[in-house]
C-alpha cells in the first residue's frame, strides 16, 4: 500500500509562510500498482439510504470575494466582483458519516485514502495505538502525521471508528471520492460561486456568514481553534476535531457550518492569485471552501466567508469534506 508523502512540498500553502493548517496534500507518487487494503476496522454507523435536506435558492448576483482585503493575495480572493449564479439547490449540511457509509455500502467504493493506505491526520488526535502506524510529518507543518489506517473509516487511524460519529462530516474523503459519491446520489459539487453564494446566508459582503462580528456577543458561531495553535486546545478536555454537522446556528438560507467544521470540495479548479508560488502553477489542484475546526486567527484565518484554499482531488485529510448542489428545473 503506497502512504502519502510524509513531506510534501508547500505548495498547498500560500505567501512567504505557508499555512499549512489547511490542506497537506499528496506528493508525487511513482509505481503503477496499488494494493487494495484488508477488510476496514473501523466500525461504522448503521447505513439507510440518506435523505437529502436541501435549501432551494433563487440565485441571482452577488459580491463575490474579499472585500476587506484581509486574505492571502496568492489564494486569489480578490478584488470582490459581482457574480450571477443561476437558481439551485445545496445541501444544508455537509455529508455526514452515516451518509458515506450508505454509499460504501450499496457501491463497495473504496476510497482514495483507503487505495493509498494512509491519510493525513493532525497531531493531537493521534492516539497511543494509532502512534505505532505514523509513517512521518509534513516538513512545513509538522503537526500534520500522515498514519497508515486512516481513513473515513477510521478518522485516527488503527484503534479509532466512526460509530458514535454518525452525525459528523466525513472526512479523508478526496475531490474523486466525492465525486463518486454524488454520482450515486443524483447531485453534483457546488461551483466556488455556488458555494459562496449559499455560504453567505444573504449577507452580501459580510465576513461571516452570521456578518462582521467573530463572536457576536460573545457567542461562538462555528467549530475553529480555541487555545494556542497547533498545541494546545483550549475546549473543554482539552477536545479538538469534528463537531455534528448541525452544531451551532444556521446561515439565513438554512445552511450549518459554512465558516469551520471542515473543509468543502468544491467542483471548480484552483485559479491562484497574484504572487502564486511557481510550483503551484498549471497544477490541477481543486477548490477547498469554509476553513475548519484547525483554523486561527493567529495562523490561518480562512474561516472567513470569502476565504479559499486549494488541494490535489487525490488528496485527503482528518478535516476536509463536502456537501452537494443540484440544478433547480424551472417550472
Amino acid at each position: 500500500m503506497r502512504a502519502p508523502d510524509p513531506t510534501p512540498d508547500p505548495r498547498n500553502h500560500n505567501g512567504a509562510a505557508p499555512k499549512a493548517c489547511c490542506s497537506p496534500g499528496r506528493g508525487p507518487r511513482t509505481g503503477a500498482a496499488v494494493d487494495l487494503p484488508a477488510q476496514p476496522t473501523g466500525r461504522m454507523p448503521e447505513a439507510p439510504r440518506p435523505v437529502r435536506r436541501m435549501a432551494e435558492l433563487p440565485g441571482g448576483a452577488f459580491r463575490m470575494g474579499d472585500a476587506f482585503g484581509e486574505g492571502y493575495p496568492a489564494d486569489g480572493e480578490g478584488p470582490a466582483r459581482e457574480v450571477t449564479v443561476a437558481p439551485f439547490a445545496i445541501d444544508v449540511t455537509a455529508v455526514t458519516n452515516a451518509d458515506f457509509a450508505a454509499f460504501a455500502e450499496a457501491t463497495g467504493h473504496v476510497t482514495d485514502a483507503e487505495r493509498f493506505g494512509s491519510s493525513f491526520v493532525f497531531h493531537l488526535l493521534v492516539h497511543d495505538e494509532a502512534r505505532a502506524h505514523v509513517l512521518g510529518s509534513v516538513a512545513q507543518a509538522p503537526w500534520w502525521l500522515g498514519v497508515a489506517g486512516a481513513s473515513w473509516r477510521a478518522p485516527e487511524g488503527p484503534g479509532s471508528d466512526v460509530e458514535d460519529r454518525a452525525d459528523h462530516p466525513v472526512v479523508h474523503v478526496s475531490h474523486a471520492d466525492a465525486l463518486a459519491y454524488c454520482t450515486w446520489a443524483g447531485v453534483r459539487l457546488p461551483t466556488e460561486a455556488e458555494w459562496e453564494y449559499a455560504a453567505r446566508g444573504g449577507l452580501e459582503g459580510a465576513r461571516y456568514p452570521w456578518g462582521d462580528e467573530f463572536t457576536p456577543a460573545g457567542r461562538e458561531m462555528c467549530n475553529t481553534w480555541l487555545g494556542e495553535f497547533p498545541h494546545r486546545s483550549d475546549r473543554p478536555g482539552g477536545r479538538t476535531g469534528t463537531v455534528p454537522v448541525t452544531a451551532y446556528e444556521p446561515n439565513g438560507f438554512g445552511l450549518y457550518n459554512t465558516s469551520g467544521n471542515v473543509w468543502e470540495w468544491c467542483a471548480d479548479l484552483f485559479r491562484p492569485g497574484v504572487g502564486t508560488p511557481p510550483a503551484l502553477l498549471g497544477q490541477q489542484e481543486r477548490v477547498i471552501r469554509g476553513g475548519s475546526y484547525l483554523c486561527h486567527a493567529s495562523y490561518c484565518n480562512r474561516y472567513r466567508v470569502a476565504a479559499r484554499s486549494h488541494n490535489t482531488p487525490d488528496s485527503s485529510t482528518g478535516h476536509g469534506g463536502f456537501r452537494c448542489a443540484r440544478d433547480l428545473v424551472p417550472a
